[in-house]
This record gives C-alpha cells, sequence and structure tokens, in this order.
C-alpha cells in the first residue's frame, strides 16, 4: 500500500527523494498476459448508460456526451477498448462488447464511491482545482480510496492493453494512473487529458499530497490541458514542488538513479463539440418548431435570456440572477419584453454544498418571480432537469441571449453549442472570461460575472445589439467552432502523442 507522502525536499531546494511513493508500489500487470486492444480509453465513467429495453431486461445505450462522439469512431477503426466505472456501485459486470467497442468495467462499492469520487474528487480537488470558489476538504481516508481506485483503474488498464499501445486517460478523477501505468507498462504511449482548470501554484500548494498528483501526471507522455495557462500552472508546479527540470513545455522525468526516465510535455489542446450533430439538429423542422413553441409559451416576449448549467457553485448561477433582478428592479428590463430561462441540470445531489446551493438559487427565482410574475408573464422559468440534446437544440434556437457566467470553467461546451445552433448569425453571447471558451471565442460579449453592475451592462449591451452588430460577432464564432470541432480535438492531440513517441525513439 503506497504511504502517505512526505515532503522531501526544502522550500528552495531539489528533491532529496526523487520519486514520491507511488514507486514503492507493487508492479501490476508486469509479466502477466497483455490484452488485444490497441487504443484505451480510461475514464471515471464508461460511455454507456443503463436503459430498460422493451422485453423489460436492462440494457445499454451509448452516452450522447461530445467525448464519446469522438472518440467512437477510434474505437472500432484501432482495436479499441474503454475503461471505466458502469455507474452502479456494488456490482461486478464483465467485460462486454457494444457498439464496436470494448467494454472493461471496474467496479466501486458504495463506500469507494463515497471516499473517492463523492469526496477526493469533488470535495477536494474540484473546488481546489476551481480557485477555491468553495472551501476545499482535505481527508486521509478520502486520498486512501483515490489512491486505491487509481490502482484499479491501472490495473484494469494494463491488463486490456496491447503491447505497445496507446493509453488516453481523461480527467481529475484518475490522476494517478499515467505513473501507475508507467511503473507497469513502460511499453505503453500514455496520454492525460485534464478537462477542468489546473490551478496557480499557490493554490495548489495547499493540497497536502500535491508531490503524488504532480508525479501521477507526469507518467504522461503528453498532457493535455484546456488552456495554455493551465499548462503553464502545472510546468510551474512540477518545478516548485518536484524539482523537476522543465524546459520551454517539457518536464525531464528523472528515475530512481537519476537519470531521465522520460520526458512528459504539457500543453494546450481546447475541447470543443460535436458541431454537425448541432447544426443538423438546429435545421431540423420539428426542433424548429419546438423552439418556436417555447416561445409561445412564455408569451412571445422580446427577448428571451438563456442560461444552461450543471447545478455547481462554479457556474455563476447566483450572480447572474443578483444582475437580472436588478435590471427588473432598475426598470431597465421589464417582465412583460423579456423572460431568463435557467436551466439547472441536477449534480451531485448526495454533497451538503450542493444542496445549500440549489436552496440558494430556488430562493433567488422565487423572491425574483415574487416580485415581478404577473398573470401573463413569468421573470424566471426555472427548469431543474436533464433533457435530451433536442431539446437543448430548441432551447438555443428559442434564446436571444445566451448567459455564460462561470466563474471558473475549463471550457465550457454550452457557450460553443449555442454558437454552433445559430445558423442563422443572429443572437448575442454573454461570456465570463473566466472560461476556457472565452479563449476562443473572443468575439462574444466578455464580461467580469463577480462585477455585477458590469455584468448588468453587458446583459443590457447583448439585449440591444443590433442585428447587423449580432451577425458580425456571430459569423466569426461560428467560423471558430465550426473550424474547431471535437473530432479535431482527438486528433489533434492524439496526433501530438504520436509525434512526441516518434522523436523519443530516435
Amino acid at each position: 500500500m503506497l504511504q502517505n507522502p512526505s515532503d522531501h525536499r526544502t522550500e528552495s531546494g531539489h528533491l532529496k527523494n526523487r520519486l514520491p511513493p507511488t514507486s514503492q508500489l507493487p508492479v501490476i500487470g508486469a509479466g502477466g498476459p497483455q490484452g488485444d486492444y490497441d487504443f484505451l480509453v480510461v475514464s471515471n465513467r464508461l460511455p454507456l448508460d443503463r436503459e430498460i429495453q422493451d422485453d423489460g431486461d436492462d440494457g445499454w445505450r451509448r452516452s450522447p456526451g461530445g467525448l464519446v462522439t469522438a472518440l467512437a469512431p477510434l474505437m472500432s477503426r484501432a482495436d479499441g477498448a474503454w475503461v471505466g466505472w458502469h455507474g452502479a456501485p456494488d456490482e461486478k459486470v464483465d467485460p462486454f462488447d457494444h457498439d464496436n467497442m470494448h467494454l472493461v468495467p471496474v467496479s466501486l462499492s458504495s463506500s469507494e464511491v463515497e471516499d473517492y469520487y463523492e469526496g477526493f474528487a469533488n470535495a477536494t480537488l474540484w473546488p481546489l482545482y476551481h480557485d477555491v470558489i468553495a472551501p476545499p476538504e482535505f481527508h486521509r481516508t478520502w486520498w486512501d480510496a483515490y489512491r486505491t481506485i487509481n490502482h484499479r483503474f491501472a490495473d484494469a488498464a494494463a491488463r486490456t492493453a496491447a503491447r505497445g499501445a496507446t493509453v488516453w486517460v481523461q480527467d481529475y478523477q484518475l490522476q494517478l494512473v499515467p505513473r501507475y501505468l508507467r511503473i507497469s507498462r513502460p511499453d505503453l504511449r500514455i496520454g492525460f487529458f485534464n478537462h477542468i482548470p489546473f490551478p496557480p501554484p499557490e493554490i495548489f500548494a495547499q493540497l497536502p499530497w500535491r508531490r503524488a498528483i504532480i508525479d501521477g501526471l507526469l507518467g504522461a507522455d503528453l498532457i493535455g490541458f484546456q488552456r495554455p495557462n493551465d499548462a503553464a500552472n502545472f510546468l510551474r508546479s512540477s518545478r516548485r514542488f518536484l524539482g523537476a527540470n522543465v524546459k520551454a513545455k517539457q518536464v525531464h522525468v528523472s528515475g530512481p538513479d537519476g537519470t531521465i526516465s522520460h520526458i512528459a510535455r504539457a500543453e494546450a489542446f481546447p475541447i470543443s463539440i460535436d458541431v454537425d450533430q448541432i447544426q443538423q439538429l438546429a435545421q431540423r423542422e420539428d426542433v424548429i418548431e419546438r423552439s418556436r413553441q417555447i416561445r409561445h409559451d412564455l408569451g412571445n416576449p422580446k427577448t428571451i435570456l438563456l442560461g444552461v448549467d450543471r447545478l455547481d457553485y462554479t457556474k455563476g448561477i447566483t450572480h447572474r440572477l443578483k444582475a437580472y433582478g436588478e435590471l427588473l428592479t432598475d426598470g431597465h428590463v421589464q417582465v412583460t419584453d423579456a423572460t431568463l430561462i435557467q436551466v439547472a441540470s441536477p449534480s451531485r445531489e448526495r454533497v451538503e454544498s450542493y444542496r445549500l446551493l440549489r436552496e440558494d438559487v430556488e430562493g433567488s427565482v422565487g423572491r425574483i418571480n415574487g416580485t415581478f410574475d404577473t398573470i401573463q408573464n413569468t421573470a424566471v422559468r426555472y427548469l431543474h432537469h436533464s433533457y435530451p440534446v433536442e431539446e437543448m437544440v430548441a432551447l438555443y434556437l428559442a434564446a436571444d441571449v445566451m448567459l455564460v457566467t462561470a466563474l471558473r470553467d475549463g471550457m465550457n461546451l454550452v457557450a460553443k453549442e449555442y454558437v454552433a445552433s445559430r445558423v442563422n448569425n443572429t443572437g448575442a453571447l454573454v461570456l465570463s472570461e473566466f472560461t476556457g471558451a472565452a479563449d476562443q471565442l473572443r468575439q462574444a460579449l466578455l464580461v467580469n460575472p463577480h462585477d455585477i453592475d458590469g455584468l448588468k451592462s453587458t446583459i443590457m449591451t447583448a439585449i440591444n445589439l443590433s442585428p447587423l452588430e449580432a451577425g458580425r460577432r456571430m459569423r466569426a464564432m461560428r467560423r471558430q467552432v465550426l473550424d474547431h470541432d471535437v473530432e479535431r480535438w482527438s486528433q489533434d492531440f492524439l496526433r501530438a502523442l504520436d509525434e512526441k513517441a516518434v522523436r523519443d525513439d530516435r
């Protein structure tokens, strides 16, 4: 079992112990039978959801996410397998094939879900990586579970991958997997992509197990981030907390004997969406008709504003509601002319901070509607549901102004989906400058959501934007999104991983 890490260095000196305690793990899979799959994706969840089939039995359907859309074709072309949890605790499911993919379920107990996922991943790492908007909790039992589960995922991948296979590990729940894989299967080509922000060293320093996390990530050949600043933060932390030799975007990783074992590269690969799917839905007559029905059901207001978020404290929903409520109070917006639709899909409802956030959001909605609603008009239409993509595109088409006011977000794909759906180059996007999307969608109306007066002013600018100016901005944003879809994202990452491997072999 891995020991608790201790920081064997002075604050300004070099490492005394070059490899953190991850190197003490037993070598998994070494010398044992290797798998048959040349390309593996490893993520917290499998790309499938359970469904009840016509005969009443349990079945599986492919998840609708963009990551699945981008990588599923690679699975069928490259003898691919996907390693992940199947979503049900205390249940063991054997590997199986579905829709040209080989699925390798990893089992989790209820207590492991509580400690590894709800605990360390989402009550420690999530708030820490999102600028400590909420205070992170540090519990050694959670950390122990995180190591155990990461080891289990790595073990499953090591036993599934063919010799020399490419393994692409996804996201913050599995940051130790690259190192565990490199120990057990040094023949593998390992990539990692972090879908959320990576904090600056001054914030990351709070994590008691900071060295082990950095070392875990440095097991990868290529570490991808959403924004250049995230990659820079990681490189700074590698230098500060491991005393690593960092040159440009590369970290020279030392082995136990002090020699260079490999070179890890860190850079930005901004993720995107399945543009074709969104555009096709936006031009389907039934979806267009549904968007008209939405406007009609709301009383055909002059302006529909839309927010679409997971119910999460990083999304700035309360800031958005505060700004909109003040615009109504100030008389700049009339309930007879404008309606805000706020979709807040359920998220982590067993976590106390999320339950409190839901109460706060619903309280704000109730106060605004209690003050400004009329018999015919609703100020805020609040929807605490998840919706299929067809309904989401209909909402995008119905909305004149899209409000993305996240306080911190790795990317925010809702902003890109809204832009992709506006096939007539209409509409306005109010976009937080603290999202990764702000790096690509520079023609959006960028805003600091902490500045309530600035947010109010930007919302009014969006409402009053001339058709000519709205069209100019939307055309530019659509060019960017259409040229950089999720398939290009995956190709860019895997090409860079392949090119790095070729350079290293020379």
